[in-house]
């Protein structure tokens, strides 16, 4: 009984790689549509996002099976808990690179409106907390978490640049420039969601780890 479960861990782990190489991919395509203006690539991750959502519900179910056959205690049981809230987590992501992707479409086509500098210095911080939660849960390592927790304010504060450049810079300046600086904001907003949810991954993977909560305790990130 006892290998059998074992196995089923190892299985569910790999599951939840796959969602977050998945998840990895569908932000960096999204952004190198961006970049490129490249439609075909905006369209392949709105196209893939079925299959998330699929493996999305297979890993749901793989935990809940889980859980009921084999009543799991302590650290197994968090592990599959914290499982259960990545898959959520990492499908949000994936949905957010094709809300990142709609946008890119709608721009893609019209002229430039300004230099993409802040934009992808936003997505670079994105990826990096995502890539590292990630690799939090992998190895189960609190400090790769709390550095995800501590990268947040960086995000916020390059959102809050390019929503203040693209208000007072292009917008309040000549109206005809608001519909693409509406998408470039909206994508800004997205990116910083996606930031929200690597933190809220992070979080778990303390709790995991440590069964500790550092949700709405950020005093705790020092200890």
């Amino acid at each position: 009984m006892e290998r059998h479960f074992d196995e089923a861990l190892k299985d569910l782990n790999t599951d939840i790689l796959r969602m977050g190489a998945f998840a990895e991919e569908a932000i960096y395509k999204s952004i190198e549509a961006l970049k490129k203006c490249d439609n075909s690539i905006a369209k392949s991750v709105v196209n893939n996002d079925k299959k998330i959502d699929e493996l999305e519900l297979a890993i749901d179910e793989k935990c809940i099976d889980l859980i009921a056959r084999y009543q799991p205690m302590a650290k197994d049981l968090r592990f599959i808990t914290t499982g259960m809230k990545l898959n959520t987590e990492l499908e949000r992501i994936a949905d957010i690179a094709v809300d990142i992707a709609q946008r890119a479409l709608e721009v893609i086509d019209k002229p430039i409106l300004k230099p993409l500098i802040d934009l992808p210095k936003l997505a670079a911080v994105a990826q990096m907390m995502v890539k590292t939660a990630i690799d939090s849960f992998i190895k189960g390592d609190v400090d790769m978490a709390k550095k995800v927790l501590l990268s947040d304010p960086e995000a916020d504060r390059l959102r809050d640049l390019i929503q203040k450049e693209l208000v007072e810079d292009y917008m309040a300046k000549d109206a005809s420039t608001s519909p693409r600086a509406i998408q470039l904001l909206l994508i800004a907003r997205f990116l910083e969601r996606v930031c929200d949810h690597a933190t809220n991954i992070a979080e778990d993977v303390i709790y995991m780890v440590q069964a500790e909560v550092v949700k709405h305790h950020p005093e705790r990130l020092r200890q």
